[in-house]
């Protein structure tokens, strides 16, 4: 790459997924106050859309902030359930709360990227998958759980589609990194036709 790509992001998804790519990138988590942009916007009457995008772009423009001169990569993805944004659970009883009103449900997951350098945005994308859960049973959820919960208590929604989350589903429209968070085709097709990858 002619400019060094920095992710803006402390998940492990992500940075295996461009490593899998065969991406040369380095990390650099940045913190921002996702609960209040997301508070902020949610009360401006902001789509889940814009919200996500929202949050990205601060990730990659803070990230710019401290990088001069490389492409820095913001993502950041949310759960839209009928209109409502989910935050990630707080304890097993809320992620449990949260899978019972999934279940038998059709919700949508919207992943965010945003490409920064020196302060200014050069691309952005957001992509969206539509699920349905299936209508999984009251002992299948608290074993899902008791076998699960530290691995997804950072996830929204409580799953993760790459591990056992995918037993909960049954059907599932969309990109399969859009689901983990990173559209990742996009974002390698907009690296190529910059001239970062080569073509």
């Amino acid at each position: 790459m002619s400019h060094r790509l920095i992710l803006a992001s402390g998940s492990e998804i992500r940075a295996q997924l461009l490593q899998n790519a065969c991406v040369d990138f380095d990390v650099l988590p940045v913190k921002v106050d996702e609960e209040m942009i997301r508070r902020a916007l949610t009360a401006d009457g902001a789509q889940p859309d814009k919200i996500v995008d929202a949050l990205a772009e601060a990730k990659a423009r803070k990230g710019s902030s401290k990088s001069a001169g490389a492409m820095v990569l913001g993502c950041d993805q949310v759960l839209d359930f009928q209109g409502e944004i989910f935050s990630k659970p707080q304890n097993v009883q809320d992620a449990r709360e949260q899978l019972m009103r999934l279940r038998g449900q059709r919700h949508k997951l919207l992943s965010a990227s945003v490409i920064y350098m020196d302060g200014e945005p050069l691309w952005r994308f957001t992509g969206t998958v539509r699920l349905t859960m299936r209508d999984f049973s009251d002992a299948f959820l608290d074993a899902y759980l008791d076998r699960n919960w530290d691995s997804i208590r950072f996830s929204v929604g409580g799953y993760k589609l790459e591990e056992e989350g995918v037993r909960l589903f049954e059907k599932i429209d969309g990109d399969y990194f859009t689901v983990l968070g990173m559209p990742l085709v996009e974002i390698l097709s907009y690296l190529t036709l910059r001239g970062e990858l080569e073509k």
